[in-house]
């Protein structure tokens, strides 16, 4: 469809790419990856017509189609949401009424003259066209992407005018879709999305009928979209087929096998010139001599670039806290709602009646649908936000430190990058910390620019830096990996996850949760459910694992109480205080609570067997956390595929085996609590 024929471009002074060679085919499945700055959003451009070529060509064939997605500043006013999107479908539509025109015409006209047959062949040909489109499910097909990219059917009546720059992304990107042209191109498509409107994005792009070329910084979506890998690298494109994982290791297959031809060709180079500067002046040895030059002329010469460094980032470790970090007990939050049409104001509800307890190293992923209460429950955590009532209880020695989808608004605009971090981090020396500044896309005179001119996602970005030399022992983070390529993602995961303290983060980037989470905890429907392991044991468990351990697992859901509390969090970590809450309206009577069973009483014995088994699962998991380190370093330094391969299958063993003990903890914690209880 379309083809670069010795391509290059370059962007002032700087050389981007040369000698771009790339023949896209109907079924292209292609990711475009490469480090900030090498011009891959540059080349979707040109792809799309936007951008033209210094050197080379681009030739297309005739009749294609395309579609661009840039990454933001699209802007849509005038329509409603649904209107928007089924306008894509407008020339099917006038086709549709140039039909009914004709229909008149050939009602009218003489069936043996020329115009009855010319309008006969024109009506079929529409009438093929649009069975071809199926005119007549245009509207469930806008409703199945609506729905899919997190629109609710309030949503579709609503102004396009009426939404954030974010979701403004998602209504163009759901028109591409909907238009399914010949070559899709997509530059950052998940940057606005939620999991499960990613999920759902995957799942379409896996049966899209066409071709389509994106750019992404999330790991498992381009693990599992693309088939083929283009790297821009060097000034040069580099073809890899396979997805993003099997790229990784071609690629450094592929850096193996130039770092020996480069050494064998140096052995070669060195002893050439050692023979010619030893018998360069005899004459017996003039024409052999003679034969080498020739040869080192004839050498081309291979040239190895410089491997962008890998930056291992520790955390300063922060003092320790108390086992119990944060304890929810109770509650609820709500927002009042202005009146609308004459109708007295109401209560948005947001979360009810939630209680569960975040204990010290745990790294908790929060997921859950935008809108859901993610943010407001995280701010709550942080105590930037009360609850309407409940309460919030830290542990012991508990410093929590929490970072916003705009942290950057707390920056000082005067002051210089460099001079801002050092001034935090005063023991770390500066070249680490310009490193790390690097790896978050700030090198040479980038470190000594203010903050007030950076963009919002590079000072965010920057904030991201700032907290990782100098953390509190709770962090609290919503959505950090906004903005981060995948580099600074690695390092960013890499950092946590060696991290001793106790991590509680929102994220849509599968990746990142899978190799972080210990523990997922959902929002939806106003409560929080828990389940243990990653997202992965999150979606095993959702989509029907063993009934009985999903039952035992999914803690947080409390009936409502006959009477709620009112909000008290104690500043000081002591205990909290309830009375009644005079803002309950009729509106929302309270459940009363169901008579629950009494709790059968375990003996002596069985009850220290329960103890002693905990403990033991304590230990083993313990274990079983530092054998999965040791897998996940050595998967980290690369021998062999086959070496890989066993390592990647020893370290899923591992985690299956924690997901187990962690199961059996749970649930015997549970017990053990009951009989507590009982006492």
């Amino acid at each position: 469809m379309l083809q670069l024929s010795s391509a290059g471009k370059r962007f002032g002074p700087k050389l981007l790419f040369e000698d771009a060679n790339w023949l896209i085919t109907p079924d292209e499945r292609t990711g475009l990856v490469g480090g900030n700055g090498t011009g891959k959003s540059t080349l979707l451009k040109i792809l799309a017509g936007l951008e033209t070529l210094d050197y080379g060509e681009l030739t297309s064939v005739k009749g294609m189609t395309l579609g661009y997605l840039p990454q933001d500043g699209l802007a849509l006013r005038g329509k409603t949401v649904f209107a928007e999107c089924l306008s894509v479908f407008d020339h099917l539509h006038a086709l549709e009424r140039e039909a009914e025109e004709i229909t008149h015409v050939l009602s009218t006209a003489n069936p043996k003259s020329s115009e009855y047959r010319a309008a006969a062949d024109r009506y079929s040909d529409i009438a093929d066209h649009l069975h071809v489109h199926d005119i007549y499910t245009l509207d469930s097909q806008v409703g199945a992407v609506l729905g899919g990219l997190g629109f609710s059917k309030e949503d579709w009546e609503r102004r396009t005018e009426e939404f954030s720059g974010g979701w403004q992304m998602r209504i163009a990107l759901a028109k591409l879709l909907l238009q399914k042209p010949s070559l899709l191109l997509l530059d950052e498509p998940t940057n606005h999305l939620d999991l499960e409107s990613r999920n759902w994005l995957e799942n379409y792009l896996h049966d899209y009928p066409n071709a389509f070329i994106l750019i992404s910084h999330d790991r498992y979506f381009l693990d599992v979209t693309v088939n083929k890998t283009i790297e821009i690298w060097n000034k040069r494109m580099h073809v890899y087929h396979g997805n993003y994982e099997k790229y990784l290791v071609q690629k450094e297959e592929r850096r193996t096998q130039l770092m020996s031809a480069y050494k064998n060709q140096r052995d070669r180079i060195d002893a050439l010139e050692a023979f010619i500067n030893r018998f360069r002046y005899q004459a017996t040895k003039a024409k052999q001599v003679q034969s080498r030059i020739k040869e080192l002329e004839k050498i081309e010469r291979i040239e190895v670039p410089e491997e962008e460094s890998t930056i291992h980032f520790t955390i300063p470790q922060p003092p320790a806290s108390g086992r119990t970090v944060i304890e929810v007990s109770n509650l609820y939050k709500d927002y009042p709602m202005p009146s609308v049409d004459g109708n007295p104001p109401g209560v948005k509800h947001i979360l009810q009646d939630v209680s569960f307890q975040i204990d010290r190293g745990d790294r908790i992923a929060l997921v859950g649908a935008n809108g859901a209460g993610k943010s407001t429950l995280i701010r709550m955590l942080s105590n930037l936000e009360p609850p309407t009532s409940g309460t919030i209880k830290l542990g012991h020695n508990v410093l929590a430190d929490y970072f916003a989808q705009d942290q950057y608004k707390v920056l000082d605009p005067a002051a210089r990058m460099l001079d801002d971090i050092c001034g935090i981090a005063p023991k770390v020396p500066v070249v680490e910390l310009r490193s790390l500044l690097g790896c978050f896309m700030f090198s040479g005179d980038d470190v000594y620019k203010p903050l007030g001119v950076l963009s919002g996602g590079e000072r965010n970005r920057y904030a991201m830096a700032k907290m990782l030399v100098s953390p509190a022992n709770m962090l609290l983070l919503d959505e950090p990996t906004n903005h981060l390529d995948l580099r600074a993602k690695d390092v960013l995961l890499e950092a946590i996850a060696n991290f001793t303290g106790t991590v509680l983060f929102v994220s849509h980037d599968r990746y990142f949760i899978d190799g972080l989470a210990t523990r997922v905890f959902e929002v939806e429907d106003r409560r929080v459910h828990i389940y243990p392991g990653n997202y992965e044991d999150y979606l095993y468990r959702k989509a029907g694992g063993p009934e009985k351990t999903a039952a035992a697992l999914t803690t947080g859901i409390k009936p409502e109480p006959a009477q709620r509390p009112s909000a008290v969090i104690p500043s000081d970590g002591g205990d909290a205080t309830e009375s009644r809450d005079p803002r309950i309206s009729s509106a929302a009577p309270p459940t009363p609570a169901p008579v629950k069973p009494p709790i059968k009483r375990l003996n002596p014995i069985k009850l220290k067997q329960l103890e002693e088994r905990i403990a033991a699962i304590e230990q083993e998991l313990a274990t079983a956390d530092s054998s999965i380190a040791v897998a996940e370093q050595s998967l980290g330094h690369y021998t062999s595929a086959d070496e890989s391969q066993r390592i990647a299958a020893t370290l899923e063993s591992l985690r299956a085996q924690r997901t187990v003990l962690l199961a059996e903890w749970e649930s015997l914690a549970s017990t053990l609590e009951e009989q507590a209880s009982a006492v």
